[in-house]
């Protein structure tokens, strides 16, 4: 987006800044598009291309919430030569404006003295501290089922249909009138692309790019006057109510778009050709968004309304992911005994060649955790959807964004220095007592858990103001449209319209702080071969000249050994951390509050600023990833770790991320024993697998000379991406993860 077109979104939401939200959004979109779309390129079938602004709304991302700005990219105009003071006026008053207007800013300032104290910031990655709040809501997944099935006039019919019981009830009619201009807008950006897509077909002399540019150009001039009657069609639809909703991750695709692709495969509209071609323009054009932490696509499952024509799509969808050599979007296949074999094959295989998808999901035992851990019935849970990095939610009935973050390990080095951090000196927790005085484990891990439980008060309390927040400051349009029970309540998403208001808070940390807990309850309290006092001074200077002491706490059992010990104390931190979080939602008025143990490189991030622990890691060094063994700890084989890794009870979370690297050779080589190893895992409750398939001596190479190893793609934590973009911090966090 220009400046100029900066300055008039701004202007625009001045005009209707006091105006009911839906009037003030939809004004808002108008500016924003088809401003912010891209134009078609050589290699597109589906047409679609959004590109941040310098000011937007944006409904759902990981890293934005609602209205927001980009502060530095306006820096930046204020210092190119040749900007006339007039002009500096504007950009200085326009970032004025949005310091304060901005969603993010008026979630922070209504917060309560007490929160603001103890929740310093949302810099998790660049200062200490043990919880800090995420600004965002993110994890959306619409009724794109419903979107198919209807089209754009259907569901303005449905709307209008609300709109006159409102008109006779006193309703909301504003909210209802907002969501028939989103979805004109939405028409007007069919009819954009197709102009576009015409005007080209006209201009190339390549006989196969004119024909896909005509079939584009009948496929947008279709939609936008009726719903979709094949795959192509449905599959443009969808993705243009994607990018105008705002919505990064997609549900179960092989619901929503298998029939149309069975149908137009049966009758001989489309071949398998032309259908993978449609996919993997899709795919490149989620690629393009570049969201990095979410963009998840589900197939398989429980609960699905076709399976044959759903296993066709997502068959196709996982030749897609093969032959699209990107990092999304997130595959994901959720497996269970009885359905086909060869979507596991396929699955195998493509894992096998370097991607790092599907990511495997057993609903043998997640339908049944999310019954458990969300209190809903069998209907409603095997309609989960893992959304972002990992966490759960029901797709277009509840949502569930994580608001927060905790970082356990440092929860435990703050408790053992009475609150204080010692990195910095600075009281950041609270007083839970001086280490001399507790005369058992049982009072440090009470201890402990005291520290935890107080961040995880705040931080419930924090998701809760944050929707009622974003509730009064946007309407959310297009995503109320197409979420269960918005229409019927007459109201918008966050303002009471969802069916399920849930949240999530990610837990970091959780391995290595169960492997300290167990380190200073055997070395300490158990052989006494150290005071507790000792201990912690040896953390303090980080193992400084006490070399016999690391080796000794290193020697400990860790998770990931299929050691009983290890695996209860890990079990333990587990059960502490998901049971005290759920008990949130009693307290507050959230339907769910659920932790979410899912990982990006936030524990490389975060292990920056967590001291030297009792584990054995040094400070500054990253933590474990997710639920899985801190790097190169897991040394009794794979089949040990899998069993350590399905101790942890899956009905009390909304999420965990398992991650496993293997060579090329576990997985050619000895396909079926692996392929039985998955399956024993699941049978005993492994709930998920993320696998990485990858050559030791080729990751080192490529830090060396990564211009050659762009290929590779490994599986960080709840994100996948090429080992060579990474930081050099988490590349190296990858390389210390066991190979089998």
């Amino acid at each position: 987006m220009s400046l100029n077109t900066a300055i008039r979104f701004t202007e625009v939401y001045q005009k209707y800044q006091n105006e009911h939200p839906a009037v003030r959004e939809i004004m808002c979109l108008r500016e924003q598009f088809p401003q912010s779309l891209q134009p078609i390129l050589d290699d597109d079938i589906v047409a679609g291309r959004y590109k941040r602004e310098l000011i937007r709304f944006t409904p759902h991302a990981c890293d934005e919430l609602g209205y927001c700005y980009d502060e530095q990219a306006l820096r930046n105009e204020l210092d190119r030569s040749g900007t006339d003071e007039s002009r500096k006026k504007i950009i200085n008053d326009i970032i004025s404006f949005w310091s304060t207007e901005q969603t993010e800013a008026k979630v922070r300032a209504a917060y309560p003295p007490e929160m603001a104290a103890i929740l310093p910031s949302d810099n998790w990655n660049s200062e200490p501290g043990i919880s800090f709040p995420l600004y965002r809501m993110c994890g959306a997944n619409l009724d794109f089922d419903t979107l198919m099935q209807l089209g754009i006039p259907g569901m303005k019919h449905v709307i209008e249909k609300h709109k006159q019981y409102a008109e006779i009830t006193n309703g909301d009619v504003i909210l209802y009138e907002g969501m028939l201009q989103a979805l004109d807008l939405l028409s007007d950006i069919c009819l954009y692309y197709a102009e576009q897509a015409e005007q080209l077909s006209l201009t190339t002399t390549n006989k196969v790019r004119q024909q896909q540019l005509k079939e584009m150009t009948v496929n947008l001039n279709h939609i936008h006057s009726t719903k979709p009657t094949t795959f192509g069609e449905a599959i443009q639809l969808f993705w243009l109510y994607a990018i105008v909703s705002g919505v990064r991750n997609y549900g179960r695709m092989d619901v929503y778009l298998g029939d149309f692709l069975a149908s137009d495969l049966d009758s001989g509209v489309i071949n398998e050709g032309k259908a993978l071609q449609y996919v993997q323009s899709l795919w490149r054009l989620i690629a393009y968004t570049h969201t990095i932490y979410e963009s998840r696509i589900i197939i398989g499952g429980m609960g699905r309304r076709n399976p044959r024509n759903a296993d066709i799509f997502a068959m196709l969808a996982m030749e897609a992911t093969r032959t699209v050599l990107e990092g999304e979007p997130q595959l994901s296949l959720r497996w269970y005994n009885g359905m086909d074999e060869a979507l596991l094959d396929k699955a195998m295989s493509c894992i096998a060649e370097g991607r790092t998808y599907p990511i495997l999901y057993n609903d043998d035992v997640n339908v049944r955790a999310v019954e458990e851990a969300f209190a809903l019935g069998r209907h409603e849970a095997e309609q989960y959807v893992p959304f972002g990095c990992g966490e759960y939610i029901i797709e277009h009935r509840s949502m569930g964004t994580p608001s927060g973050v905790i970082n356990l390990l440092k929860a435990l080095e703050v408790t053992l220095h009475n609150g204080i951090d010692p990195i910095t000196g600075k009281k950041i927790g609270i007083s839970t007592g001086e280490i001399n005085q507790f005369t058992s484990f049982e009072q440090l891990f009470q201890a402990y858990k005291t520290q935890v439980e107080h961040f995880v008060e705040v931080t419930a309390d924090q998701e809760e103001l944050e929707y009622k927040v974003v509730g009064d400051n946007a309407a959310y349009l297009y995503s109320s449209i197409l979420y269960d029970d918005c229409l019927d309540n007459g109201k918008s998403l966050f303002a009471g319209g969802v069916r399920y208001l849930g949240g999530t808070l990610e837990s970091y940390g959780n391995i290595n702080t169960a492997d300290s807990l167990l380190a200073i309850k055997e070395c300490v309290f158990e052989k006494g071969d150290y005071t507790l006092e000792e201990l912690v001074h040896i953390l303090d200077v980080n193992f400084d000249g006490y070399d016999q002491a690391l080796n000794q706490l290193k020697g400990v059992t860790k998770f990931g050994n299929n050691d009983p010990r290890a695996d209860m104390m890990a079990a333990d931190v587990h059960d502490h951390i998901c049971k005290f979080i759920q008990l949130q939602s009693e307290r507050t008025g959230l339907d769910s509050y659920l932790n979410v143990t899912i990982n990006n490189q936030a524990n490389t991030l975060m292990g920056k600023w967590t001291s030297a622990s009792a584990d054995g890691r040094k400070y500054g060094q990253s933590m474990s990833n997710g639920n899985t063994p801190s790097g190169g700890s897991d040394r009794k084989g794979l089949t040990a770790l899998l069993n350590s890794m399905a101790t942890l009870d899956p009905n009390i979370h909304a999420g965990v991320v398992h991650n496993l690297k293997c060579s090329k050779e576990l997985l050619i080589e000895q396909k079926e024993q692996f392929r039985a190893l998955l399956k024993t895992y699941f049978a005993r409750g492994g709930t998920q697998l993320m696998v990485t398939v990858v050559n030791r001596s080729e990751l080192e190479q490529a830090m060396i000379e990564p211009d050659k190893y762009t290929h590779i793609f490994v599986r960080v934590g709840g994100f996948s991406a090429r080992f060579v973009e990474l930081s050099k911090e988490v590349q190296r966090d990858v390389l210390s993860r066991t190979l089998y």
